[in-house]
Parts: structure tokens; sequence; C-alpha cells
């Protein structure tokens, strides 16, 4: 019976000993969510998108500063090409209510957008964004997740800020589109 303990003891020891010196940094390899990602970055690129994944933020002050893009709306939805190139939709808001963003940008610092929009239901809760730059067309998707058990959001309409990192937006004229399912908002903008 010693001899099965001792064998055991010197296993666990040799086992953590090469996991902590061979182990891979970072995390782990999830095949299905990294194949996925990967496949869903080559479709994209194949289709002339760069896609930037931003942190959307509820502001705690969501007053708008400066003045704003003259903003249309839409038809809501994501555009033909990007529905059929992207392997999972984002879940949109069910509509953009309003939008703050400048008409002009500095392609050297980032690009505040700040938006009203309303959600299906109170089971939704802010997950991110991703901004898809194609030729001079821009596309903003929020995301959103749904709430688990019986937890459910105050209010179905949120106030949302997004930041466009220095650097993604080179200069020149773009057609900016905010998404949501039933209705989006549109701006033109120009970076300098």
């Amino acid at each position: 019976m010693k001899w099965i303990v001792l064998a055991i003891i010197v296993g666990i020891a040799g086992y953590t000993f090469l996991t902590l010196k061979y182990r891979k940094p970072g995390h782990a390899f999830e095949p299905y969510t990294d194949l996925k990602n990967r496949a869903n970055t080559k479709r994209l690129l194949d289709a002339g998108y760069q896609r930037v994944s931003v942190e959307a933020v509820i502001p705690s002050d969501p007053s708008a500063a400066g003045p704003s893009a003259a903003v249309t709306s839409v038809a809501g939805g994501l555009p033909p090409l990007l529905r059929e190139k992207l392997i999972d939709p984002p879940a949109l808001p069910a509509e953009i209510v309003s939008v703050a963003a400048a008409p002009t940008a500095n392609a050297l610092m980032a690009y505040p957008i700040g938006f009203r929009c309303t959600l299906p239901d109170n089971k939704q809760q802010l997950a991110g964004a991703d901004i898809y730059v194609r030729a001079d067309q821009v596309v903003i998707a929020p995301d959103f997740d749904r709430l688990a058990g019986g937890l459910l959001s105050r209010t179905r309409e949120s106030v949302i800020r997004i930041t466009v990192p220095a650097g993604v937006l080179k200069p020149g004229q773009y057609h900016v589109t905010l998404l949501g399912a039933h209705g989006s908002k549109s701006w033109t903008l120009q970076v300098h």
C-alpha cells in the first residue's frame, strides 16, 4: 500500500512540475469558440471588412457635450453582406432612438458616440459593440446578452457610450450607421 501512495505522490509532483514549467501562457484553447472566431474573421476579411471590438458603457452622466452631426433614420437590421458573412449575428437593440456624435473627428484621437436605444424586453444586458469598417462605410453593432434566471433590467431604454479608438478610422469621409433591429440611425463623418 505504501508503494501505491508513494507512486501517486511522485506522479502528482511530476505532473505539477511539468505543467508549471511548460504551460502555455494565456487562456486555454477552446475549440468551438476559437475556431468559430477564426472562421468569422476570415469571412469578414474576405468581404473587405475590418472588425474592431470596442467597449460599450452605460455612462454615469448621459448628457451630451458639443455639436452633433445631422442624424437620419434608416431601416433596421444588419446590412445584407454583413448578415451573410457573420456566423453569429449580434443581438441588436430594438431601435436606436437618438444619437449624439460629432460630425468631424481627428484620426489620432478617440471618437465618442453616445446614443439612446430601446430593448425588445427587460431581459437584455449590454455586452459590448463591434465596429465594421469597409471602404467608406462604418457599421456599429451594439450587442446585448440575455439576463439569466428571473433577473430583469429596470427599464427597456438604455443610454450607451461607445468610443472608437484612435487610428481605427483613416482620414476621409465616412457614412456611419448605428444598428438597431427595427430602426437604425445614420450620419456622415469627416475624419481629418
